[in-house]
């Protein structure tokens, strides 16, 4: 019998991942791994993590996380890699190329199962139709050399913070990309707000965590999503799976049954 699992926030951490899998009796032949992306940096083993994705072909899919393009920006020479990165292994290895033409060829988010899967979420006033047709935009830019450069050169920053009709490259994929790989908390109008990581009792005033807006246009879509660590799972509503449990920061590592849904930890 054939299963798909999810996994949180890998961040370099490989052996909580191996123990995860060996708990499921993951079968690489005919099982199937979805991360929710921020597969590299911060932990002890991103390189041989990054091998060992790649390494499971058709069996593997992801999206990106904002770790994960921190990577592809540092590789085409946009950022320099900072003292808590641990990007060097990767940046210097003899398979860099490959692995790296790999990386950036990996969606924004997909679609599978009855499950819509992004590294942040879904910012309030985007439907599930919208936000494929925009990750499926920026999967063009990433997947174009000219594009991929203009959009790398920009892409980090906080501003424009909020949608707006008329919003033109290459800031238009920078907050595209915000939405989906950065974002917490927002404006009931899709304002993002990107500074602050409190848990979401705490908000900045006038803002709320994605997943509470009352007119959030993807509510009755099923979402699995990382990124926010310090939600360590918790449950955010009906029809959202959060994955990113904090590994990396001394958190058990979780992983999901598509099918049972059911949790698995470290």
């Amino acid at each position: 019998m054939r299963s798909t699992y999810a996994v949180g926030d890998l961040q370099g951490c490989l052996d909580p991942l191996k123990r995860l899998l060996d708990k499921v009796s993951f079968d690489p032949k005919k099982d199937t791994l979805w991360s929710v992306g921020d597969i590299v940096n911060r932990g002890p083993n991103s390189l041989e993590t990054l091998r060992f994705c790649y390494n499971l072909g058709d069996h593997f899919r992801m999206v990106l996380g904002n770790h994960d393009l921190h990577l592809l920006a540092a590789a085409h020479g946009f950022r320099k890699p900072s003292r808590s990165d641990t990007l060097d292994e990767i940046l210097n290895a003899p398979d860099r190329d490959e692995l790296l033409n790999w990386l950036q060829q990996q969606p924004l988010l997909f679609e599978a199962e009855g499950y819509l899967v992004v590294h942040a979420g879904i910012p309030p006033q985007w439907s599930q139709k919208k936000s494929v047709q925009l990750a499926e935009e920026m999967n063009s830019v990433l997947r174009c050399d000219k594009k991929s450069m203009e959009f790398f050169k920009v892409m980090y920053g906080n501003e424009p913070s909020i949608w707006k009709k008329g919003l033109t490259p290459p800031l238009r994929w920078r907050l595209i990309t915000n939405y989906f790989t950065r974002m917490r908390f927002c404006s009931t109008e899709g304002h993002l707000e990107l500074t602050c990581k409190n848990l979401p009792e705490k908000p900045p005033k006038g803002y709320s965590p994605w997943f509470e807006h009352k007119n959030r246009k993807t509510k009755k879509t099923h979402i699995i999503f990382g990124h926010w660590a310090a939600l360590e799972g918790r449950h955010c509503g009906k029809r959202l799976f959060p994955l990113d449990t904090g590994c990396v920061w001394g958190g058990p590592m979780r992983l999901m049954n598509i099918k049972t849904k059911e949790y698995f930890h470290t």
